[in-house]
């Protein structure tokens, strides 16, 4: 296991999990016949780590089981123990603040487009993992491009087909930006690894929670408590381009960053170009959901 210590100086292990077993980090246990090696046939979850608790996990897990109903994929281990496995690898990695990934792929069997599925038996893979850059600094404000949208129609499922976010995310990094906002017909949709929010007279903005965008945890807990919280009201919505381009501000969701203010897009200013009063408050208030937890 790769091993570090945090602030603290506590001893942190990565560990990671595969079929039943842990293993070493890079261990070579993945059939070439997988499914999900050869057609990225699967779906995947990333969790929140956060003062050594997982958090919003039901929320990960009813969108996990979502996925694999969507699939086909038969669910092989039952809610509680799935997240009894989630709070051992926390307790054994001594990971207090980090992230840990689940992916459940179709299974193994020679290549061949259908599937039989009596025949296969699902591959599960995790691992758990520190966080170890400063998230505070996404408080600050972050640059974005805009890109098109050209996912499938069925993002809504988080499946491990991820090529179109791959490439719209390395065009993004080329150009010295965070991420991308993604435009489908015109309409904004979402980002390329996020869910996007914009802000027009104190009142946020975002695109319905249906098959063209993923229905981020992030996204939902900021709709659903963090904003009426704060006395912020949002309105779920289609937008297209010119509203992104004349907003007062534009803000990224996603799990590991919280609440992202965009304070640069398309090289230019949004609003006057710092973090504007709704994201940083919606920010504060989610970081505070945060330290309280969510089951």
């Amino acid at each position: 296991c790769i091993r570090d210590r945090d602030m603290r100086g506590v001893l942190m292990k990565e560990l990671t999990y595969f079929n039943g077993e842990f293993v070493e980090p890079g261990a070579k246990c993945v059939s070439l016949d997988d499914r999900g090696y050869c057609f990225g046939d699967g779906v995947y979850e990333v969790t929140r780590v956060f003062d050594g608790r997982c958090f919003a996990f039901s929320y990960h897990q009813d969108r996990l089981y979502r996925s694999m109903r969507f699939m086909d994929i038969p669910v092989k281990m039952r809610p509680e123990d799935l997240q009894e496995l989630h709070e051992i690898m926390i307790e054994q990695s001594g990971i207090t603040d980090g992230y840990i990934y689940l992916q459940i792929t179709r299974g193994v069997e020679p290549r061949h487009h259908a599937y039989d599925r009596s025949k296969l038996e699902p591959t599960m893979y995790m691992y758990i993992r520190p966080i170890k850059e400063d998230l505070s600094k996404l408080g600050e404000g972050v640059k974005a491009i805009s890109l098109p949208d050209e996912r499938w129609l069925n993002v809504d499922i988080k499946t491990l087909n991820l090529i179109p976010n791959i490439l719209a995310q390395t065009k993004a990094e080329k150009k010295f930006a965070y991420s991308a906002v993604l435009f489908r017909d015109d309409i904004c949709t979402e980002g390329a690894t996020s869910n996007v929010f914009a802000v027009k007279d104190g009142i946020c903005y975002t695109h319905p929670a249906n098959n063209l965008i993923l229905k981020g945890i992030t996204r939902q807990l900021v709709v659903t408590r963090v904003a009426p919280t704060a006395g912020v009201s949002v309105i779920e919505k289609e937008f297209d381009r010119e509203f992104v381009e004349n907003a007062d501000e534009l803000f990224f969701t996603d799990t590991i960053g919280g609440i992202i203010p965009i304070t640069t897009y398309d090289r230019k200013p949004v609003g006057n170009g710092e973090v504007g009063p709704v994201a940083a408050k919606l920010r504060a208030g989610y970081e505070k959901l945060l330290a309280e937890g969510l089951a």
